[in-house]
Formats: C-alpha cells, structure tokens, sequence
C-alpha cells in the first residue's frame, strides 16, 4: 500500500499536477493540505474518475485538508480534540479497510506560528491537543498514519541553512520540543528511517531563488505507528514535481507498506 502526503497549495490551482502526480505515482492514499476552498467547491470529478473516494474538510480561502483513498472509507472524522471553539480546518481522520485490516490514516495542517505570540500560542496548543490525540490513538495498536505538512523542521540536517531559521517558529526550541515528544510515544519518521542524507528537503519558498538554490527544508513528515512501522518497505520524496509548471511550495512524499508477513 502507497501512502503519500502533499500540501499542494489551492487544490484548484494545483489540478493539472495533481492528476499528473497521481497518474505517475500511484497511490492507494493520499493526505492533501491547504486545499483552499469549502467541501462544496472541492473539484471532485477528476479525482473520482482515476478511482479515488474523496474526504474533504475544507475552509473558504485558506487552510482544508483532503483524503483521497482507492479503497471506500470506514469511518471519516474531521477537527482535532481538545478545543470546540477551534474552526480551523487542519485535521482530518479516516479509517480504511485493506485486505490486511484496517489502516488509520490522519491529514494534518499544522499551525505555522509566525506571525505574533498569539499564533506561535496557537500553535503550540494545536500540537499539544495532537499528542493527547495521538496518544489514545496508539492505544488501539492498527496501523497508524499521521500525515502532512506539520510546520516544523525537525533538526538543523532538516534545513539547508538552518541559521537561516533560528528565530522562526517551524524551528524554535519549543517546536522542536513536541515534535519529539510526538516521536517519543513510539512514531516513526518515515522518511528517516530510510535515510539520513542532508538534502531531504520537501519545501522551497517561493522567494529569493529559493529552489534554484536548492535553499530546502523539510517540513512534510509521515508518523508511523509501531504497526505500520513494522511494514515500512520504502519511501521517497517526489522533489521533481516543484520543477513542474505552476508548482506548489511543497513536494509530494510517500511512503510503501508491505503486505504482513513478507
């Protein structure tokens, strides 16, 4: 099973790359992020027609995240716990049935942060509700997925002028602090488990020649809970896809779960 990860900046704007990235890769499931519109205005059509059941959680403008999945989906839950007042729409959980059982899957946006002590607060308590999430999650013992853009640069060998980030709120102390804590209850970072190269990079900006320059982070992750760590056979990043026309800031990055037992 191919599971993969893209926040593709405005899905309608993105349609072309995306159906192309599909058409090329393959996936079983695939967790979007900022797709930038409401459920309604989600463009469905060309995504059903290469075979995808379609989940979405969208807000008008900004933030929404998106399941795509070839299999039918068990159970579908949008939001978070942890704060009732919180209309953000960042989070969203389905439950798959595969030949092997049932596979979670989570699309997370995580907050960025800048921007003011209200938003790094923000952001804070988002990861804080999502380790208390996570933590009751892994309770379950399934094979777990928690996927997306999380905003945050894991280690300096996650950026390539991490000096450049010191003072931003992807790469703070506190930031980095939970994102462990996260790992610590027993995640695996996909793409870490299969490499350690320095260039791992999923994020160009936009700005000051950023991509030409190769000036990367990486900021899109794939958790994996014991579970699913145990059938983790290989993942990638697809860095090729910020060359396309029109691109999103961010790469699509996935990761293959072998069948139990081979």
């Amino acid at each position: 099973m191919r599971i993969a990860t893209w926040n593709v900046n405005s899905v309608r704007q993105r349609m072309d790359s995306l159906v192309a990235w599909l058409t090329e890769r393959q996936p079983d499931i695939v967790c979007l992020q900022e797709i930038k519109c409401v459920d309604d205005a989600f463009p469905r059509e060309p995504l059903e027609a290469l075979g995808y059941n379609v989940a979405v959680h969208g807000q008008k403008g900004f933030n929404g995240v998106a399941l795509l999945s070839k299999l039918p989906f068990d159970e579908v839950a949008p939001g978070l716990i942890g704060d009732d007042s919180d209309m953000q729409a960042r989070f969203l959980e389905a439950l798959v049935s595969t030949p092997e059982g049932v596979v979670r899957v989570v699309s997370l946006y995580l907050p960025n942060g800048n921007g003011g002590p209200d938003k790094y607060s923000y952001k804070l308590k988002w990861m804080d509700r999502l380790i208390a999430f996570s933590r009751e999650r892994l309770k379950l013992e399934e094979p777990f997925v928690l996927a997306g853009d999380y905003n945050v640069i894991p280690t300096p060998a996650d950026a390539r002028h991490p000096d450049k980030w010191v003072n931003d709120a992807l790469f703070l102390p506190p930031t980095r602090e939970r994102f462990r804590t996260l790992l610590n209850l027993g995640f695996t970072d996909a793409t870490r488990a299969s490499s350690d190269a320095n260039d791992l990079y999923t994020f160009w900006d936009y700005q000051a020649g950023s991509w030409q320059k190769n000036d990367g982070i990486r900021i899109d992750h794939l958790l994996l809970s014991p579970q699913a760590a145990d059938r983790l056979a290989s993942s990638g990043i697809d860095k090729h896809v910020r060359a396309w026309d029109k691109p999103s800031d961010h790469v699509p990055v996935w990761i293959d779960l072998a069948v139990e037992g081979r």
